[in-house]
C-alpha cells in the first residue's frame, strides 16, 4: 500500500484548481486515502486502483458530485480528481475529524459513551439516511466500517459514500458487507435498495446497543467451518433472530455470546420489541416487514427521556410506564438497588424524566425533530438549592397553573418550580409535571 501517489505530488480538480497530497491515511479494496491540502485547508482524497477505476465508478462519482450530499455529515464526494497521463482518478471528500470514533472502537472499549450519547449518535444516524433515502438514493454498504460518531455529542459522520446509487438501479457494483447484508441479497434475490439498506441498518444499529449481531447464537456458535455456504445459511436461507418470540432454537449461548444476554436486558420492552420486529417480520417481508427510520427516531427520542440515574452507582437506568402501572421498583441494571423516580412531565402522548441534567428540545413542544437548541431545562433554585423548577429558553411567554389553580406567566429567563399537578401551556402544546 501507499504506492499509488507521492507525498507532495500535484494533483487537477475537475472544477478547476490544484491540491497537494500530504500524507498517506490508509488503503482498502478499491484504492488508496490521502490527506491533501487546497489553499492550506486539509480534505482527505481517495484514489483509485486502476483495475477498480471502471467507467461505470467514474459515471457514479460525477453523479454524486454533481446531486450533492443528503446533509453536511456524510462526508460526500466533492469533486473529481484527475493527474495527466494517468488513467485512474479519485475524488475529493471531507476529513474526519479525530473526535469521531468507530463502532469498533466501542465494542474494544476505546470509546465508551453514555446511554444518553449513544441514543443521540442513533438518532442521527438514522436522520440521516432518511435524507439519503428520501432522495431515491441507497447507500448499498452500511456496515460499522463506515460509520463514525462523536461520543461527547452524538454526532455522527457517514464515510465511503463512493457506492451511494440510485435504489434498485445498478446490476453490479458493491452488494454489501458480509453479515451486514440483507437475506434477499445474501439470497441473490434481489438488488441494493433502500428496503435492504434498512436491514443494514437495523443490524447496525444492534450491534451499537447490544455489542452483538441479530443472528448468531447458538447456529453460529455450532458451525465448525465458516465457509461460504455456512454463511449463506446463516445470514440468509436459515436466517432466525436471536430473540425470535416464537422459535428457541438460536439463542445465544451463555459463556460464548453473553453481551447478547447481558445488554437484551437493560433496554425498555418498546426498544425490544423494535429489534423483534426488524429480525422476524424484516426477515420475511423487506417491503413491509423492515423498521422506517421514522420509528427509529421516535424511539431514540424516547430513549433520551426515559434515563434516570441510579443514585447508588450513576448507572443510567430507564423508566418503564409498565413497571409504574404494576407497582414494581425500577431496579438497576448495574448494582441491582432500586432506583427512586425524579419527577416526570408529560406533554402530550411524550413522558420526560426531569433529572438535574434534562433538557427539552423543539420536538417536545411540538415543533421541529432537532437537538440543536434546548427550549427548556432543569434547574435549581439559587436562594433554595431544594428547590427544582424548569427554565424557559425560549423568548415566548409561557403560563403555568399551579394545582390550586393559581396561573402565572413565565417570562423567558425565567423558572417555573417542579410541583405536582402544574401544567404549562407552551403555545403548541401543554405539559403537566407528575411525581
Amino acid at each position: 500500500m501507499n504506492e499509488l501517489l507521492e507525498i507532495g505530488q500535484k494533483m487537477q480538480l475537475k472544477s478547476g484548481g490544484t491540491l497537494v497530497v500530504q500524507r498517506f491515511l490508509g488503503g482498502g479494496g478499491q484504492g488508496e486515502v490521502y490527506e491533501a491540502t487546497i489553499d492550506g485547508r486539509a480534505y482527505a482524497l481517495k484514489w483509485y486502483f486502476p483495475h477498480m477505476a471502471t467507467a461505470e465508478q467514474r459515471a457514479t462519482l460525477e453523479d454524486l458530485v454533481r446531486r450533492g450530499a443528503p446533509t453536511e455529515n456524510f462526508l460526500w464526494p466533492l469533486d473529481m480528481v484527475y493527474q495527466p497521463g494517468n488513467p485512474s482518478f479519485g475524488y475529493l471528500m471531507g476529513l474526519r475529524e479525530p473526535r469521531f470514533k468507530g463502532i469498533v472502537d466501542m465494542m474494544k472499549r476505546r470509546a465508551e459513551p453514555t446511554f444518553h450519547m449513544l441514543f443521540t449518535a442513533g438518532y442521527n444516524l438514522v436522520d440521516n439516511y432518511l435524507h439519503l433515502h428520501s432522495k431515491g438514493l441507497c447507500y448499498r454498504d452500511i456496515s460499522f466500517g463506515n460509520v463514525f460518531f462523536d461520543p461527547e455529542t452524538g454526532e455522527v459522520r457517514i464515510c465511503d459514500n463512493d457506492n451511494v446509487a440510485v435504489t434498485r438501479a445498478s446490476q453490479s457494483g458493491v452488494l454489501g458487507t458480509p453479515r451486514f447484508m440483507a437475506p434477499e441479497i445474501v439470497r441473490g434475490e434481489a438488488q441494493p435498495s433502500t428496503e435492504s439498506d434498512l436491514f443494514s441498518l437495523s443490524v447496525l444499529l444492534f450491534y451499537m446497543f447490544m455489542m452483538h449481531h441479530p443472528l448468531e447464537g447458538r447456529r453460529e456458535h455450532d458451525i465448525r467451518c465458516f465457509d461460504l455456504p455456512a454463511m449463506k445459511k446463516l445470514y440468509g436461507d436459515e436466517a432466525l433472530f436471536i430473540w425470535d418470540p416464537q422459535d428457541e432454537a438460536n439463542r445465544p449461548v451463555t459463556g460464548y455470546q453473553d453481551n447478547a444476554i447481558i445488554y437484551w436486558q437493560i433496554y425498555p420492552k418498546f426498544l425490544k420489541d423494535l429489534f423483534t420486529k426488524a429480525f422476524t417480520d424484516g426477515l420475511r417481508d423487506p417491503k413491509n416487514g423492515r423498521v422506517r427510520e421514522s420509528e427509529w427516531r421516535k424511539a431514540f427520542i424516547r430513549l433520551r427521556d426515559s434515563i434516570v440515574y441510579c443514585p447508588q452507582c450513576g448507572a443510567e437506568v430507564f423508566y418503564e410506564a409498565e413497571r409504574l402501572q404494576q407497582g414494581a421498583a425500577h431496579i438497576c441494571w448495574s448494582c441491582n438497588h432500586a432506583v427512586p423516580l425524579p419527577p416526570r412531565i408529560r406533554i402530550e402522548q411524550s413522558v420526560v424524566m426531569l433529572n438535574h441534567d434534562t433538557k427539552l428540545y423543539p420536538h417536545h413542544l411540538g415543533d421541529t425533530n432537532n437537538f440543536a437548541q434546548p427550549v427548556l431545562e432543569v434547574v435549581r433554585n439559587p436562594q433554595d438549592p431544594s428547590v427544582w423548577g424548569l427554565k424557559n429558553l425560549t423568548t415566548d411567554r409561557w403560563q403555568s397553573t399551579r394545582a390550586d389553580g393559581v396561573t402565572v406567566d413565565v417570562e423567558p429567563g425565567r423558572s417555573v418550580t417542579l410541583s405536582l399537578g402544574t401544567k404549562i401551556h407552551f403555545g403548541k402544546a401543554e405539559g403537566e409535571i407528575r411525581v
